[in-house]
């Protein structure tokens, strides 16, 4: 039995052209592991792993065509249901569901707004093992320009809660799970309405948050190793972040918690 309630967070992964470079680029950024071997059958997928415990997977690109990014995948107990209900409430199914041999079973669908997500039904692999702490998945976001189409379709479809963050220039919604207060304190996950620093070009999306203990370090060590500082440190709400790319231009965020 998955240990992820129904909709929450319970994996990501990112797509690469060069396994190898990736493994090098997080392994030294997050001290990040990596399976001794990866399994042919599966594509050479990779599991990450710090202190032991799985973080984060490594896909190696089998179609040039295939963006270069991280994905963020969401928990059910029933992916066949949850497809159809993704339908039903005006998202679109790009692969149906698919048994991954005894470690679970995905699908990818794609919400009313043009964002892609993955859901997981966990079999063997349950999903992340650590959560919020240095070098593991802390948070994610869609970037969407729809939020009227998005935000419904979302809370209905999981029963999200949702509360706007009141702050300046930015249009932000938290969504906490079904049964709990709404606010930052519960929050699974955030919206974000696309302005004008996203460039016109950029389809809708998430964006995967990994937990630092130095934002700003982090980021300098990213540049460091052939990655990019796409948005410089700042501090928020949620603590002090920073959006970047690896060094074959997969963009992710990093969080630091303030006192």
């Amino acid at each position: 039995m998955a240990r992820f309630a129904e909709g929450a967070p319970c994996w990501a992964d990112v797509t690469l052209p060069d396994l190898a470079a990736g493994k090098r680029f997080y392994g030294e950024l997050f001290e990040w592991t990596f399976d001794e071997e990866a399994d042919e059958a599966y594509g050479y997928y990779t599991n990450a792993f710090r202190d032991g415990k799985r973080v984060a997977g490594l896909v190696a690109k089998r179609d040039g065509r295939m963006p270069t990014a991280w994905g963020i995948y969401f928990a059910t107990s029933d992916a066949i249901a949850l497809t159809t209900r993704i339908e039903e409430a005006g998202g679109r199914v790009i692969m149906a569901p698919m048994q991954v041999g005894p470690y679970g079973t995905m699908a990818v669908a794609a919400d009313p707004g043009g964002a892609v997500f993955g859901i997981w039904q966990a079999g063997a692999h349950a999903g992340f093992e650590r959560i919020r702490e240095p070098g593991s998945f802390c948070w994610t976001e869609v970037n969407t320009r729809d939020k009227e189409r998005v935000d419904p379709f979302y809370e209905s479809l999981f029963g999200f809660v949702g509360q706007d963050v009141d702050e300046e220039d930015i249009d932000y919604r938290t969504w906490s799970p079904v049964g709990s207060p709404p606010g930052v304190e519960t929050a699974l996950l955030g919206r974000n309405v696309m302005g004008d620093a996203f460039p016109p070009e950029m389809p809708p999306h998430f964006l995967v948050y990994l937990f630092v203990e130095d934002c700003d370090g982090t980021a300098d060590e990213a540049a460091r190793l052939g990655g990019r500082i796409s948005a410089p440190p700042v501090s928020t709400t949620f603590g002090r972040i920073a959006v970047l790319a690896d060094n074959q231009g997969a963009s992710f965020a990093v969080l630091e918690e303030l006192e």
